[in-house]
């Protein structure tokens, strides 16, 4: 008989691998077509790596197959498809014309995302679930990706401004990922658990929604995430404390 912290068979730990591999194999397209200039293929393989990389810790979990080894290839995996091919399609798609300054911007966001990803590995177990410590850098990665897509259909006056909302985009996206701002953690999300069924409702509708204008509202629906983290960590967790300090004076040191 399991214990219930033991995988199903040893045979299970393939399950998760498989998808980290596929998701560094989708990364590794996207630097790819960067290289060759098909910067939409760099994108669309970049959110199919994002979907990859969500896929094997919900297949770890559900099938209790997490392990150190895991983690760690899940990091070196996620730093390819995540930090190395963005950075490569945004200096070859926008950044090269600004010379040193693009090449330093998209280098952050292979640092700041490395750094990213060792915090994240020496903190994890040790600080609550329910938020991130940092935007996490698939997120990062898909603002970018969104971003190549949005540019297809955006309105004309945006056409040359690219180059500049880019850069600036890059240099924020790479301080928020190794700041202390945090970001809520969806795999924790409490409402997940307590209204299964309501949320399962709405994340359909947010599905149904986003695939009606992929391009324009995927790339809206990660710069709100991207915001989400700002107004969490300087809005409703500081109003949250202050409002529990009120009720439970007694509590104060």
């Amino acid at each position: 008989m399991n214990r219930p912290n033991q995988p199903i068979c040893k045979g299970v730990y393939l399950l998760p691998n498989l998808f980290t591999t596929a998701s560094l194999f989708s990364g590794f397209l996207g630097i790819i077509w960067a290289i060759e200039g098909q910067f939409l293929y760099c994108a669309l393989a970049i959110l199919v790596s994002c979907v990859l990389d969500g896929m094997d810790g919900m297949v770890a979990r559900l099938t209790r197959s997490t392990s150190d080894f895991g983690v760690q290839l899940d990091s070196l995996a996620d730093l390819v498809a995540f930090g190395v091919a963005p950075a490569i399609m945004v200096y070859m798609w926008q950044l090269q014309e600004y010379g040193r300054l693009g090449l330093l911007a998209s280098f952050l966001i292979v640092a700041c995302g490395a750094l990213r990803l060792a915090r994240f590995n020496v903190q994890s177990g040790k600080i609550s679930q329910k938020y991130f410590i940092g935007l996490p850098i698939p997120a990062a990665a898909c603002v970018l990706a969104t971003l190549v897509l949005f540019s297809t259909q955006s309105p004309a006056f945006l056409e040359d401004k690219y180059g500049t909302i880019t850069l600036v985009l890059v240099y924020v996206l790479s301080f928020l990922m190794v700041s202390r701002v945090r970001y809520p953690s969806l795999k924790e999300f409490d409402g997940m658990r307590s209204h299964p069924f309501r949320t399962t409702v709405a994340a359909m509708l947010i599905f149904v929604v986003i695939a009606s204008e992929p391009k324009i509202l995927g790339f809206l629906f990660f710069l709100t995430y991207l915001l989400s983290g700002l107004v969490l960590s300087f809005l409703i967790l500081p109003f949250r404390k202050v409002r529990l300090l009120r009720e439970s004076p007694h509590e104060l040191p």
